[in-house]
């Protein structure tokens, strides 16, 4: 009798749950066709992750074909020269498996978590997806129409939801961050099918790309069936795109209003703010955790709890390989002025900028952050994706084991420090998002 998904489900959120904070054990080594391969063994639990992570995202593409990237991670679904189009997911559903991929700035990820006996299919499927898939017509036609659905869905018919994008396009002006992950739906449309496979020709090959498992398998065997799945794999044949662009400072406040289908008014703001990894980036991060982390958090607590101009306050970042964002948002409480808003929300800010945080809130603020990061290595499919993140970006796995000291290095001072460089009016866009009906 199969495994179901649901029994399965429960074995991944209780797998590591007494184990997560020991040190993750990982071999790593590369094959002859550039294929990044990393291994997590632990048979606690008789279920396995399968990954691949492609170094490729929104970034990557060219400015009149944008939404390529996310298009892939629905296009590669469709099926294989092996797989009837609609089987691949049928092949992991009836395995009593479980599927998903995401794509980012930077990256696409793909993975399944099977029954750890269907290791195997896994990598099947994985190696079909990446030597073997369906880039034609039929398929193509079939996901335009999925990710112009998705776009409206997500997107258009969401308050709020194309903040993002009008964040970005003016925030940045010369770097690929300046376009969303899903794209202009006129370039889609646009783009025929030799783009497509073009794109497919480029970036799906395996000397860019990761392949990270993690869970119940035998090692030795694994490798075996790596090397007979992947191995014979060409590499790719073209220079891999990578933008070296550098994006020139703000120099000044850029502000706008945007007219949305909503009803109560709200505050955008974002602060340009230093890439994964720098030293600046974990105080940075550290900040956001203090602003915005639940409830207690200080902009929910203020703006929410007590002043009440808000019904939900926060900020949030873009991580991202380049420089990138962070994001504070307000949403305006029934009667009061958008202005009033964004001046209580920039008064958090100078706060943390004028005052130290107290002994009390810095040692709270540590605890979060820690139980975050085991958290989000706390399934196998956790493992998997973390080990992949930090090869790809830092080219050293080991950090899941390490990048938690780097942000318990960061101190009060450090906090304040990078309050005030990052967030200040010369580093940010603000956008008031206000009701079509207030409209001029």
């Amino acid at each position: 009798m199969k495994l179901s998904s649901l029994i399965l489900a429960v074995i991944l959120l209780t797998t590591y749950s007494l184990s997560a904070q020991r040190s993750i054990e990982f071999e790593e080594y590369t094959l002859d066709n550039g294929l990044k391969v990393l291994l997590h063994q632990d048979n606690s639990a008789p279920v396995v992750a399968v990954s691949v992570m492609y170094h490729v995202g929104s970034k990557n593409e060219r400015p009149d074909r944008t939404g390529f990237a996310h298009f892939f991670e629905h296009l590669l679904f469709e099926g294989s020269e092996n797989i009837g189009r609609g089987e691949f997911m049928k092949y992991i559903e009836n395995a009593g498996g479980t599927f998903n991929a995401n794509t980012s700035f930077d990256r696409t990820f793909y993975y399944e978590v099977f029954p750890s006996n269907e290791l195997e299919l896994g990598l099947w499927l994985e190696s079909e997806r990446m030597l073997h898939a369906k880039v034609e017509t039929k398929g193509i036609e079939t996901q335009r129409e999925v990710v112009k659905e998705e776009r409206r869905q997500t997107i258009d018919n969401q308050p709020y939801a194309t903040f993002p994008e009008e964040i970005q396009k003016r925030a940045f002006k010369k770097h690929p961050y300046r376009w969303s992950i899903i794209g202009s739906m006129d370039h889609i449309n646009a783009a025929e099918e030799q783009d497509f496979k073009q794109f497919y020709a480029d970036f799906y090959v395996p000397n860019n790309a990761i392949l990270s498992i993690a869970g119940d398998f035998e090692v030795k065997g694994t490798k075996k069936l790596i090397q007979q799945y992947f191995g014979t794999i060409p590499k790719g044949k073209n220079e891999i795109y990578r933008p070296n662009i550098v994006e020139p400072p703000l120099k000044g406040e850029i502000r706008d209003t945007v007219y949305d289908n909503i009803q109560l008014p709200a505050v955008i703001q974002a602060y340009r703010t230093p890439a994964q990894g720098t030293e600046d980036y974990y105080a940075v991060s550290m900040l956001s955790t203090l602003l915005s982390n639940g409830e207690s958090s200080r902009m929910y607590r203020a703006l929410v709890d007590e002043q009440q101009k808000a019904l939900g306050a926060g900020t949030f970042p873009f991580p991202t390989e380049d420089p990138g964002l962070e994001f504070v948002f307000g949403i305006a409480n029934v009667g009061v002025d958008v202005g009033d808003l964004e001046n209580a929300m920039d008064a958090e800010v100078n706060k943390v900028q004028e005052e130290l945080i107290s002994e009390k809130e810095f040692q709270k603020l540590r605890n979060q952050v820690e139980s975050t990061f085991i958290s989000s290595n706390s399934t196998v499919q956790g493992i998997a994706q973390s080990m992949a993140n930090y090869e790809m970006y830092f080219g050293d796995a080991n950090l899941i084991n390490t990048e938690l000291d780097r942000y318990m290095k960061v101190s009060k001072e450090d906090i304040q420090k990078a309050a005030k460089k990052y967030f200040h009016k010369d580093n940010r866009v603000v956008l008031h998002y206000l009701p079509k009906s207030a409209k001029p």
